[in-house]
């Protein structure tokens, strides 16, 4: 194998190098070798095998099989599933790569389908390479795995150093020996799957640091343990103050059944802590100080904010990766070896960081200061508008529920039970009561409250969701102030969500609007006579998909989110998802797009996950999610957008974000996120965002809870908020830094409040 060292210097030395080798032409077989289930079948009749580095992910790489199509053939791919392009393999000792020659005498790769039965295994017959190719391949592939196990360059290796990869029949391993039989025995002891979790290897003895000792009680195992430094946040000090030396654990309770896990700290003495892991404790890493932060609620009611810093980068990661584990499999109730490596590498690549901009960070922070400012005496003069109180009629009984902002005509659209509040925007940040539609009902006289309201055709109309009536939609009369028509969708597949046919379309006459029930995509079109899906323009999934929200972009594209957490990107209705973006656990209660596509933000409980739709590498690179789907290896960073845990200390509640929305406007480009938790309106500024700096949002209190907020159209400066019993108007320079004083005062702007009278 040394004839190869000069080749391999030029393709494996090259971090930057994807690929480090290819097979342009062979065919993928599956293979089972059972008595019963015995056969050969075909996967791609034409094929390429690629190993590839994994982007991030030192010493780990991929065998990847790509389907190859002949010119012409790529447009069958549009009716056929999403994903089966490429079959992506992790490249680890625990396949079994051996090589071998087929009935005609070809040069064939085989090795096992982790993911299948123990009698499958994957063949790739490589007709036509040659010897050298055939040798080179090989090779490398025993490089792949000796970087993978021992997690170390394979530079300078003799040919001695790979033979342990080389694969032997069973009755050969018996006669292995001692040394051998116990690496074998070691590897097979492993409390983890090693093959799947993307970032846990084994390495040499001579380099193993030596750990912690873990718990002994065989009620909780340990999926990490680490020594640490637990801090807590001092609310008087505002800053992280040292408790003690700790050794920290992921661990299992079994008695609480196969999902529950727990983050365990304790010293010499004992327990410091043990919280149950879970999403309410909006964890936050940070690879820069080694840190992991997190919010509790203690059993008093009062939140605190927890840190713990490792002492190197080492323990940083196994345990980050391990805290992943436990929280995947808290959120989905389902093991983590049993996820596909592509999966697992998307989820773990959340925790990813982006590089700190520190020179463009500095410029900002100044500028931002200078700003705020000059704008200080605005905010004085604001505060001085005389009470208005004693005009404004009794608040009716209720709180308010929704709020939606009009494209056309400058209004702004309010919920409250069985009532419509319309408002109009006055300018100068001020929003006034206009009118209200009083006992909203169906055509047959039934009173109810909506459950979903949205604008449709310029604002002239106003789409209801009934929660008694699943089935069907209904068309209010903004003008005459009344609901005129019952659309009845389908007898037997409801109406969870609705958005406009795409970004612009309540500025049109567009009929036409998107609905999705729990497990089906569709178009609803209310000219058509019976039942007003469109049965051409329908998609239904045979699984339950928990589909929670819908957003369209200015093109008509389609994001579709669900409960699970996971994300689909159509190009049109009625055919298969483009891009199927797996979940991080979390279950997504909003989602909203901008109006290229390029960029998807989708809400959960505690955080917004932001995601980068331009495929970045592969033959589509350029082209967005939406068109066409990204390589196996290569799908996008989701990004976390969240409240750092030591400004969520100082709220009086735990984070539950309502759903977020970038700025709209037509010709517009999006430059901000706005959404709500509690009683704080919460703003990104977006630009800084997409270099990097997620942390850096606005913030402003007030003293009810916020409903919902969003944008004006056409303006990234002014919020209409809907308070519980209040509705308002606040530029977006109003907002400030998160601080102590800023999180603990309360926020009332008089010129900008109407006491909603309707």
């Amino acid at each position: 194998m040394n004839i190869f060292r000069s080749l391999l210097g030029k393709v494996w030395h090259d971090p930057n190098a994807a690929e480090v080798v290819k097979i342009s032409e062979g065919q993928l077989y599956l293979v089972r070798s059972g008595a019963v289930r015995g056969g050969r079948e075909c996967i791609y009749n034409d094929a390429m095998a690629t190993i590839r580095r994994v982007p991030s992910m030192e010493h780990t790489f991929q065998l990847v099989i790509t389907r190859v199509y002949e010119e012409g053939d790529q447009e069958l791919l549009e009716d056929e599933e999403e994903t089966d392009e490429e079959r992506v393999f992790l490249i680890c000792e625990e396949l079994e790569f051996r090589t071998g020659q087929s009935a005609d005498g070809e040069p064939t790769f085989v090795w096992r389908d982790l993911q299948g039965d123990d009698d499958e295994l994957y063949e790739f017959v490589a007709a036509g390479t040659n010897e050298p190719t055939r040798a080179f391949f090989e090779t490398c592939m025993y490089r792949a795995m000796y970087e993978r196990k021992y997690r170390a360059s394979a530079d300078n290796l003799s040919d001695a150093d790979l033979q342990e990869f080389i694969y032997q029949p069973p009755a050969a391993k018996k006669s292995k020996t001692k040394t051998t039989s116990r690496k074998a025995s070691a590897s097979s002891a492993a409390t983890t799957d090693e093959h799947t979790v993307a970032a846990t290897s084994s390495k040499p003895v001579t380099t193993q640091k030596k750990k912690p000792v873990a718990s002994s009680d065989p009620d909780m195992p340990s999926l990490a343990t680490e020594t640490a430094e637990l801090h807590l946040w001092d609310k008087d000090q505002g800053v992280f103050a040292k408790q003690a030396d700790v050794t920290a654990r992921v661990a299992h309770n079994r008695k609480g059944g196969p999902y529950d896990y727990w983050l365990i700290a304790s010293t010499d003495e004992g327990q410091v802590l043990a919280h149950k892991i879970s999403s309410e404790m909006n964890q936050r890493w940070s690879s820069r100080v080694l840190s992991l932060t997190w919010n509790n609620v203690n059993a008093d009611g009062v939140g605190n904010s927890w840190c713990l810093r490792f002492t190197s980068e080492e323990a940083f990661n196994e345990f980050q990766r391990a805290f992943t584990r436990a929280m995947w499999e808290t959120m989905n109730q389902y093991p983590w070896e049993k996820a596909k490596f592509e999966e697992q590498s998307y989820v773990l690549s959340s925790n990813v960081e982006d590089v700190e901009m520190k020179d463009a960070e500095d410029e900002s922070d100044e500028e931002d200061a200078v700003e705020e400012e000059l704008d200080k005496s605005e905010d004085e003069e604001e505060e001085e508008y005389p009470e208005d109180d004693e005009e404004a009629p009794q608040m009716p009984k209720g709180r308010n529920k929704q709020l939606t902002v009009g494209y056309k005509g400058d209004r702004s659209y309010v919920v409250r039970d069985d009532k419509i509040g319309v408002f109009s925007h006055t300018g100068q940040n001020q929003v006034k009561y206009y009118a209200s539609i009083s006992n909203v009902a169906t055509p047959k006289g039934k009173v109810f409250s909506p459950k979903h309201v949205m604008l449709h055709d310029q604002d002239t109309k106003m789409v209801l969701m009934n929660p008694s009536e699943p089935h069907s939609l209904y068309n209010l009369d903004i003008e005459r102030g009344k609901v005129v028509e019952e659309w009845k969708v389908h007898e037997d597949i409801t109406v969870d969500a609705i958005a406009p046919d795409n970004k612009f379309a309540q500025m049109t006459p567009e009929q036409t609007l998107v609905g999705i029930s729990h497990n089906a995509l569709f178009r609803i079109d209310p000219r058509v006579s019976g039942t007003k899906m469109v049965d051409s323009q329908f998609k239904q999934y045979v699984a339950r998909n928990k589909f929670s929200s819908v957003a369209t972009t200015e093109a008509g594209k389609l994001a579709v989110a669900s409960e699970k957490g996971d994300i689909r990107l159509f190009d049109s209705i009625g055919k298969n998802a483009k891009t199927a973006l797996p979940p991080l656990g979390d279950p997504i209660i909003g989602v909203d797009v901008t109006a290229d596509g390029r960029w998807i933000v989708a809400t959960t409980k505690t955080y917004l996950l932001l995601i980068d739709t331009l495929i970045g590498e592969g033959r589509y690179t350029g082209s967005l999610g939406f068109d066409r789907s990204f390589p196996a290896n290569a799908k996008p960073i989701p990004r976390r957008l969240q409240l750092r845990a030591e400004h969520v200390a100082y709220m009086d509640h735990s984070v539950s974000f309502t759903p977020a929305r970038f700025n709209l406007g037509e010709g517009k480009e999006e430059n901000a996120i706005v959404t709500s938790t509690g009683q704080y309106v919460v703003a990104w500024d977006f630009a800084k965002v997409k270099k990097g700096q997620l942390d850096k949002y606005e913030i402003k209190k007030y003293d009810q809870f916020v409903v919902q907020d969003n944008f004006k159209f056409g303006d990234d400066k002014e919020i209409i908020v809907a308070l519980q019993n209040d509705v308002l108007a606040i530029n977006k320079k109003n907002l400030r830094r998160p601080t102590r004083a800023s999180l603990a005062a309360g926020g009332r702007s008089r010129s900008s409040i109407v006491n909603t009278p309707y």
